[in-house]
């Protein structure tokens, strides 16, 4: 296990902003031909592994919001499963309203018969909060690296209830990044999730270097999702040279 992780200590190294995150995922699509759903399966198993690693004796509850994040988080949740760990899918929004990749991993999590709840259908705000706190483990899989601002409704009631749970003794493992948090400048958006541990995907982002942003985003570790050595490296080095950033 040692030697594995030391081959990944050079992605450490690698720090892009989310911009030339985007392109890093557009070339490995378009030019590389992986398709989107096996990264995004490689980025769910490989934070699956790093939370069994940490310790799961209990519930473990994962938030899902719309976008690719969500989709992580399905298939983290599937995975949980297939290992025997007692896991709740719990939603902002409803399955059906989901798109791409995130609707492709709701419906096999939902095929599989995966334990779901939606907020404000299945759970109101203080059910809500009453079932994140009997959470071992809390799965922050509600906003990407895409998104900027304070979080709105019902976003924000989620990440409420999760620092809340978080309070009360749950521990939170915070998907790519922490719900709220901007992975450029490293500061929080209000409200944002206080993570325990965060699993940042592919590479480092600028504001995990930052020296304000432990209190939210923990222990950090990335995970890779099976994007080619020379592809990073290469984007790697345009960003360096000052390139102008795609987008």
């Amino acid at each position: 296990m040692d030697g594995h992780c030391c081959q990944r200590d050079w992605l450490r190294h690698v720090v892009l902003p989310r911009r030339w995150v985007r392109e890093l995922d557009r070339r490995a699509i378009e030019e590389f031909g992986i398709p989107g759903p096996v990264l995004m399966e490689n980025a769910g198993r490989g934070a699956t592994d790093v939370l069994e690693r940490l310790g799961i004796h209990g519930r473990v509850v994962v938030c899902c919001g719309k976008g690719n994040n969500a989709g992580d988080g399905f298939v983290v949740a599937r995975h949980l499963d297939l290992r025997g760990v007692d896991v709740l899918l719990l939603l902002a929004f409803p399955g059906e309203s989901l798109t791409g990749d995130a609707l492709l991993n709701y419906q096999i999590a939902h095929r599989a018969g995966l334990p779901m709840k939606v907020l404000g259908m299945d759970l109101s705000n203080d059910e809500l909060k009453r079932c994140l706190t009997e959470a071992e483990w809390i799965v922050d899989g509600l906003l990407g690296t895409g998104a900027v601002g304070d979080p709105r409704p019902p976003f924000d009631a989620i990440i409420e209830a999760i620092n809340f749970a978080r309070d009360a003794g749950a521990r939170v493992f915070a998907l790519d990044l922490p719900s709220g948090w901007d992975c450029d400048s490293g500061e929080p958006g209000k409200p944002c999730v206080r993570a325990d541990h965060t699993v940042t995907f592919a590479v480092m982002k600028p504001g995990f270097l930052k020296p304000h942003a432990a209190p939210f985003v923990g222990q950090v570790e990335v995970v890779d999702i099976g994007v080619p050595r020379r592809l990073v490296l290469e984007v790697a080095e345009q960003h360096a040279r000052g390139v102008p950033s795609p987008g």
